[in-house]
């Protein structure tokens, strides 16, 4: 026995880091045409994990959002076409360079633009968080323009397309990968701010997993697998390849490519809805009741929940629940976690204020009637005023409902891949905007139609 013990070899588990990266960033991360998500960023992270003996799982936040999700801690590292800059520097780790690149303008194809000189006045699409912006708005001042900024490059390139900004700025690599797949704009500069693609860590934290990505990097390198990696998406047959996918293009080409991926993002959506008002509904009960209660601290409190809850911005509570809250006590909170305590507290907030009001709606005679009988405040309330005060209630609790699966759209911000954030994967990969929304939005009006349904059949029927 001890002998065995002496021999037998140990058995160590693989280290796993959580990685985040871009959504909509082609040639780097995309999602391909059975909807998995590919490109040079994904797949090089994959090969380094494989050859140097760890594990990955790669978050598709966006990269705004996945900066941020770094510097709170909820995840290892970013690998996102991140340019090495020296402010980037002073809060990330870097790892060696992995691609080159530089920044270029572009403009519409029937734009006069031909450079920077020609911008005086006008409005220019940045993406947020990026290289490219911060080029951009060195030059803002020099030459006169104006900025809109936007999460994902798809919009930010179908805003110029579209005629509402006249040029945007971008990668070298990323435009005329777009450009070569479809995007109907034209580079009209030099590249400029030449620099290098790095995979990032926060400052002073995870250098063994930037020496393990250093090492992996060299030894792709060396074997010729990272020439493979880049020519899989930059060939001219993998350009070609991804332009002809005309049967994405039509309507019935769009709903068989994509309509399980659609589902999964709806069948998102639902079940975060019904947590999220499952959760607001105790929580909005609780802080109604508080509310009405005969005792001014209760009912101070009740006030001050429901004017904070109801007055922060779903998109602010839901970075400072995700995001702000790990940096400042180190406690990773998952995404759905995250999304599901934003709902309770913002819908809650506003199920606290209709249930307030529907109990205080009902007239004050019913409760003096009730005590002046004997009961008890508990049993007059439970027994005379929540009956009459609920029939007032059922209604605002569905259009609450009706809210809040409007409301998880803005959840794809922390990385929820529900029925928005779905078709913004799909728009990135076909272009195909107009179609796609109209799809989304038909799903949305479907089930939003069938509550509308529920809570008049629920209103008549407790009206009967």
């Amino acid at each position: 026995m001890i002998l065995f013990l002496t021999v037998s070899p140990k058995v160590h588990a693989e280290e796993t880091y959580t990685i985040g990266t871009d959504v909509t960033y082609p040639p780097f991360e995309f999602a391909n045409k059975d909807n998995k998500y590919v490109g040079i960023d994904i797949d090089l992270m994959n090969a380094i994990a494989k050859e140097e003996g760890f594990k990955v799982n790669i978050k598709e936040l966006g990269f705004n959002a996945a900066v941020q999700s770094l510097q709170s801690r909820q995840i290892d590292g970013v690998i996102a076409g991140m340019s090495i800059t020296p402010e980037r520097q002073a809060k990330f780790d870097f790892s060696d360079p992995y691609y080159k690149t530089g920044v270029v303008m572009a403009v519409a194809n029937n734009s006069k633009i031909k450079g920077l000189s020609d911008l005086k006045g006008k409005k220019v699409a940045l993406k947020t968080g990026t290289a490219a912006a911060d080029y951009a708005r060195s030059q803002q001042k020099k030459y006169g323009f104006k900025t809109v900024t936007f999460d994902d490059s798809d919009n930010m390139y179908n805003d110029v397309t579209n005629g509402n900004s006249d040029a945007t700025f971008e990668d070298v690599p990323v435009m005329k990968y777009a450009i070569k797949t479809g995007t109907k704009l034209k580079i009209v500069t030099k590249p400029a701010e030449s620099g290098n693609y790095g995979f990032a860590v926060l400052k002073g934290e995870n250098s063994e997993l930037i020496q393990k990505f250093n090492h992996g990097l060299k030894v792709l390198k060396k074997n010729g697998e990272y020439k493979k990696i880049t020519d899989r998406y930059l060939s001219t047959d993998t350009v070609n390849k991804q332009k002809k996918k005309s049967d994405e293009h039509t309507l019935g080409g769009l709903l068989k490519q994509n309509s399980s991926v659609l589902l999964k993002g709806l069948g998102q959506t639902l079940y975060l809805t019904v947590v999220g008002i499952i959760a607001a509904t105790i929580f909005g009960v609780i802080f109604g009741l508080l509310g009405v209660l005969p005792n001014k601290f209760a009912r101070g409190l009740s006030t001050t929940v429901i004017y904070i809850f109801r007055g922060l911005p779903l998109l602010v509570l839901a970075l400072f629940i995700y995001n702000g809250i790990p940096s400042l006590t180190g406690t990773k909170i998952p995404a759905f976690i995250a999304g599901t305590i934003t709902l309770m507290l913002n819908e809650g907030a506003y199920t606290a204020a209709f249930v307030k009001g529907g109990i205080e709606s009902v007239d004050d005679g019913q409760m003096e009637a009730a005590r002046s009988l004997g009961l008890p405040f508990g049993k007059a309330m439970k027994k005379v005023i929540l009956p009459q005060g609920i029939k007032i209630m059922v209604p605002s609790f569905i259009n609450q409902f009706i809210i809040t699966l409007k409301d998880t759209s803005i959840l794809s911000i922390i990385g929820i891949l529900e029925l928005t954030q779905t078709g913004k994967i799909i728009i990135a990969r076909n272009l195909e905007g107009f179609k796609v929304w109209g799809i989304v939005a038909l799903m949305y009006l479907i089930i939003i139609t069938l509550l509308t349904w529920l809570s008049k059949y629920v209103e008549k029927k407790m009206n009967e």
